[in-house]
């Protein structure tokens, strides 16, 4: 009984450091990652703004075969919306809509998030020429955590940062093919 009192006492001790910690970490985040395409800027963002082309390149989207996705608008520009729906806790229930293009320049997209939670987050693409033939994209994820979820804000380049990595590297392996 000692033990499990013990035990108790511990754990209540980390989730009560936890959430004095939490008091102050910004709840604001923001992760950044980048690739080197050896293609055109112009042709590297025509392939980025249809999010249907996201079926070719995106982990999360390729994690369930049963996605069931539904487009809506003219995809690849302002207002073009994807929503999905999936049994899959990784992937989940949301939508997503373009909302700001400046051509051959950057793309923003917001995420809204149903489930397995709710929220709201930014995806940012730019393109930026290093080349005749080569262009940097640099993805940028954005978003807001409440107290006190925003402890995993120390933690959001190991929940999305590979994620985002294979994105980038699937867009460079299917353009240069």
């Amino acid at each position: 009984m000692k033990i499990l009192k013990r035990l108790l006492l511990a754990v209540l001790g980390i989730i009560a450091i936890i959430l004095v910690f939490a008091l102050f970490i910004d709840k604001e985040f923001s992760l950044s990652k980048e690739v080197t395409i050896n293609k055109p800027k112009q042709q590297v963002f025509d392939y980025v703004k249809l999010i249907k082309n996201q079926e070719q390149y995106s982990v999360w989207v390729m994690k369930d075969p049963n996605i069931k996705i539904v487009y809506t608008g003219t995809d690849g520009t302002v207002g073009a919306q994807s929503s999905w729906e999936s049994e899959d806790k990784n992937v989940g229930v949301g939508e997503q809509q373009i909302i700001e293009l400046k051509e051959a320049e950057s793309m923003k997209v917001e995420l809204r998030f149903k489930k397995p939670f709710e929220g709201k987050n930014y995806a940012t693409n730019t393109f930026t020429s290093i080349g005749d033939n080569q262009t940097k994209v640099t993805t940028t994820f954005t978003g807001k955590s409440n107290y006190p979820m925003n402890f995993m804000n120390l933690f959001m380049d190991m929940v999305l940062g590979k994620d985002m990595e294979t994105n980038l590297n699937n867009i460079k392996a299917n353009l240069e093919k």
